[in-house]
């Protein structure tokens, strides 16, 4: 069977609405079931995708998950809304840039989109929402703004592109600081760009931002100065070589029980059962889909698909910024239909040896597999963080999508600076 059955297949199983792990599964074993001869039988896949979760790098995903759901039941997002309210309310554009902000730092908790989404979202944009904004818009901004919480540090899909690539964890977290910082500075300017056509309730802001600063500035940070401080203590043990990233999940997972528990008091005891619950449940699809991606990934090898398509370029491509739109546009359509996680695991090995002999660093080429992968995540028909951004808000997704196209577009044009321009990438990396 050739490896283009195996894709048709594949997206057909996608097209009729088989889970993506199921798909993985079937399109990894019909290749020795229709071939004897073929390497990958029924034992060998089963072994690939034992093997593929005997991972140490990857217990880092269900912490990053389990601390982001503690985080967001003990109202963290809340806190962090706060200061960057009170430093930017009275600007035009303030609160959407609060927002985009608040956004910015959860990503650096959860490491997740949709938990970004879900966690800012459930809180700002009824906020935004009373102060007079458009709720599309403002349910638009904070699906888009989600994105950032994949390429801040720390990142389940750098994680993910770690493992399948064999790069440094912790340069793959470093580098997609400044891209995010990019992408969130591009969603802020067109969030002022909206408020100057569109205009704002000055009165109503102003009352919320004056409420705020009658609390007094001591006040603020003093409640958010535990919520603040979360990051640090992650990326932080992680670039001090105190921990490793796996280690710095776990800590995450502490620190967020320790400051909901005692300092904010924000969840119980018996809340804890029902976290856990909520995590497993998250988290059990993530691990179906990575064992079966594991599997299909080693098909692949065998297959030689990586050697075919690397050879088809090589002998169409020979320019490096062709090859790189082409690229974008391959990840940017895999995006819209397949989730990030088997996307990482099944694209890593196929296309980091054609940009590698292309001279573009592996480290570089991770940063742009998952801002073109983040943009995914508010593109149909997948778009997670549409479909949550809606079920917070019973807004349809096609009008929530209609309403970020102009926030993609910033992301587009941010991601053609951090394509060309390898040093927004690399700079801080050691």
């Amino acid at each position: 069977m050739s490896a283009y059955v195996v894709f048709l297949l594949f997206f057909i199983f996608l097209i009729i609405a088989i889970p993506i792990s199921i798909s993985l599964g079937i399109a990894s074993v019909l290749p020795g079931a229709f071939d004897p001869s073929f390497t990958a039988s029924g034992k060998y896949i089963i072994r690939s995708m034992l093997g593929g979760m005997d991972s140490f790098p990857l217990l880092a995903i269900p912490m990053f998950v389990l601390s982001g759901i503690i985080m967001a039941r003990g109202g963290v997002s809340k806190k962090l809304f706060d200061v960057f309210s009170y430093f930017l309310g009275k600007l035009t554009a303030g609160m959407p840039c609060a927002v985009v902000v608040t956004c910015l730092f959860y990503g650096a908790i959860s490491g997740s989109a949709p938990a970004t989404v879900a966690a800012v979202g459930s809180m700002t944009i009824p906020v935004l929402n009373s102060l007079g904004y458009d709720k599309v818009f403002s349910t638009a901004l904070v699906a888009v703004a989600g994105g950032l919480g994949v390429i801040i540090p720390p990142s389940i899909p750098f994680i993910l592109y770690g493992m399948a690539s064999g790069q440094s964890i912790g340069d793959l977290f470093i580098a997609g600081v400044l891209p995010g910082l990019l992408i969130g500075g591009l969603l802020m300017v067109y969030a002022y760009y909206y408020c100057r056509k569109n205009g704002e309730d000055k009165e109503k802001i102003n009352a919320v931002v004056c409420e705020l600063h009658k609390k007094g500035l001591k006040k603020i940070l003093a409640e958010s100065f535990w919520a603040i401080l979360t990051p640090v203590i992650i990326l932080g043990s992680i670039y001090s070589g105190i921990a490793s990233p796996t280690e710095a999940a776990v800590l995450s997972v502490f620190y967020a029980l320790v400051i909901s528990l005692f300092v904010y008091k924000t969840i119980k005891l018996k809340d804890l059962w029902l976290i856990l619950v909520e995590a497993v449940r998250t988290f059990s699809p993530i691990l179906f889909i990575l064992a079966a991606s594991a599997a299909f990934s080693k098909v692949l090898t065998l297959m030689q698909v990586s050697q075919t398509i690397s050879t088809w370029i090589s002998a169409n491509v020979s320019n490096k910024i062709i090859m790189l739109i082409v690229i974008n546009i391959l990840l940017l359509f895999v995006g819209m239909v397949m989730d990030t996680t088997p996307a990482i695991l099944i694209l890593t090995p196929i296309l980091l040896p054609i940009v590698a002999s292309f001279g573009v660093s592996p480290i570089h080429f991770g940063v742009i597999m998952v801002v073109n992968l983040a943009i995914g995540f508010v593109t149909p028909p997948i778009g997670v963080n549409l479909f949550v951004a809606s079920s917070l808000m019973d807004i349809p997704v096609v009008k929530i999508a209609s309403k970020a196209i102009p926030l993609i577009i910033y992301f587009l044009i941010a991601l053609l600076f951090i394509t060309y321009i390898p040093s927004i990438s690399l700079v801080l990396v050691g």
